[in-house]
C-alpha cells in the first residue's frame, strides 16, 4: 500500500482494502482481456529505455494522458488503456517531486505486476494487478 502525508492524494491507498471490491472486479475482468498487450508494452517501454516504471492509464473517459494503446471495445474490453510512465506523471504533477522516492519504493516488479492508474467514476488511483501466469 502506498501512503503519503502530503497533498499528492493520487498516491494514497493504492490497492487499499477500502478500494471498492466491485470496481476491482471490473478492472480484473477487463484486465484479463488486455494483459498480454500490456505486458508486452511494459517490456518495450523498459527495453527501449523510456522508463523502468511503466504506468498504464485505465479509464472510461476521454483523457490526454499517455499514448493510446488499446481503445474501449477494441478487444471487447470496457475501458481504454493508455501507455505512460513515471516521468510523465511527475511532469504533470500527478506524482509530486517529494513522492518520487515513495513511488519507486512501492512500485512492484513490472515483470509480474501491471501498474494501472485507474480513473473510473469517483475512483482515481494506482492499482497493481498481477499478470496472469502463462
Amino acid at each position: 500500500m502506498i501512503n503519503n502525508s502530503n497533498e499528492n492524494s493520487l498516491m494514497d491507498d493504492a490497492n487499499s482494502p477500502e478500494l471498492n471490491q466491485k470496481l476491482m472486479g471490473y478492472i480484473s475482468q477487463d484486465f484479463i482481456k488486455v494483459a498480454d498487450q500490456l505486458k508486452e508494452a511494459s517490456y518495450q517501454i523498459r527495453k527501449r529505455g523510456f522508463s523502468e516504471n511503466p504506468i498504464f492509464v485505465v479509464t472510461n473517459n476521454d483523457l490526454e494522458l499517455g499514448a493510446m494503446l488499446i481503445d474501449r471495445t477494441e478487444l471487447t474490453n470496457l475501458y481504454s488503456y493508455r501507455a505512460s510512465y513515471m516521468q510523465e506523471f511527475i511532469d504533470r504533477k500527478l506524482i509530486g517531486e517529494e513522492s518520487v522516492l515513495l513511488f519507486t519504493e512501492n512500485y512492484k516488479n513490472p515483470e509480474e505486476f501491471c501498474c494501472l492508474f485507474a480513473l473510473l467514476g469517483d475512483f482515481s488511483g494506482f492499482v497493481f494487478v498481477p499478470y496472469p501466469e502463462d
